[in-house]
């Protein structure tokens, strides 16, 4: 199999970050600030920037959206429970993605297409309608219809889960694309 650029790149980099590795194996396994933050896969956002982190500071789960998935709230039990997180942090975005589309588009366009679809004026359409899979009707895509929302009800989902310790504080921000800054949520109790 040959390799793409971008994979020689990414090896590249890896290349030039072991030289300078120096001592992060040291590093302790649970996170030094004692906080976790699930937030957004959206490549704009740099948790580690926006949060003033370093390697080994805290726990960062992403997934699209930044949503407290099944798999989103496993991760925050096992970071408190075996890890020793003590905060938590929500973080959705402004600009995301996930407000550009229901489960039933994605559901419909995966069902007559697998490949990569497209978007303009008319919506969202696959480019070829081949190869498709209706495994997608049985996914909860957790789509975005209203920031504030979301993440109020991401903060409820886990501080209502039964596997999450109480005196856990969770905590609501939407980060802003245009100027980096972190808006609270409040949160009605």
């Amino acid at each position: 199999m040959s390799k793409t650029q971008i994979h020689q790149q990414v090896l590249g980099a890896n290349a030039e970050y072991v030289k300078h590795f120096g001592n992060k194996s040291e590093l302790a396994l649970p996170p030094a600030r004692q906080f976790a933050i699930l937030t957004c896969m959206d490549a704009r956002l740099d948790p580690a920037k926006y949060a003033g982190l370093a390697e080994g500071d805290a726990h960062v789960i992403r997934n699209a959206g930044g949503r407290a998935s099944d798999d989103a709230i496993r991760s925050l039990i096992i970071s408190h429970k075996l890890l020793g997180t003590k905060e938590w942090f929500v973080i959705h975005h402004t600009d995301c993605g996930m407000e550009l589309f229901t489960n039933d588009i994605i559901q419909n366009l995966l069902a007559k297409s697998l490949a990569t679809a497209t978007v303009d004026e008319k919506g969202w359409r696959n480019v070829q309608e081949e190869g498709g899979s209706d495994e997608a009707r049985f996914v909860n895509f957790l789509t975005i219809k209203n920031l504030e929302t979301s993440v109020s009800e991401d903060v409820q989902r886990i501080k209502s889960h039964p596997l999450v310790a109480k005196d856990i504080p969770v905590y609501g921000y939407i980060y802003d694309v245009k100027s980096g800054k972190l808006i609270e949520v409040p949160q009605v109790n």
